[in-house]
């Protein structure tokens, strides 16, 4: 397996924006383009991180450019962006809990 991780500063007041574009680029991906799917964080020092996960190097390298609109919302709210990492995926020993059904196609907010 593959991974990439993602890093952004964010304009003030824009968070929301990224978070939305974010997630509509990550729901894309991952239905048209074989992605694994992503985790968006916030670390402590202010960035945002996004760690994907692919099957390899080649679907990733390969998924283009979906949802436009959900890419130029995440771009106007970038004030920085950091290289990405590339990374094999060595050994797993990620746990996922039970998620409810559909969890991963809710939009943040939802209940």
């Amino acid at each position: 397996m593959f991974a990439v991780i993602y890093r952004w500063r964010l304009r003030p007041g824009k968070e929301q924006q990224f978070v939305d574009g974010w997630h509509r680029v990550t729901a894309a991906i991952h239905q048209q383009c074989g992605s694994y799917g992503s985790r968006l964080h916030q670390a402590d020092d202010g960035t945002w991180v996004a760690y994907a996960r692919w099957p390899d190097a080649a679907t990733r390298d390969r998924s283009g450019t979906v949802d436009p609109e959900g890419l130029a919302m995440m771009r106007e709210a970038v004030e920085e962006r950091f290289p990405e990492i590339r990374m094999q995926i060595i050994d797993d020993m990620l746990a996922e809990p039970n998620p409810e059904p559909d969890a991963a196609l809710r939009s943040p907010g939802d209940s």
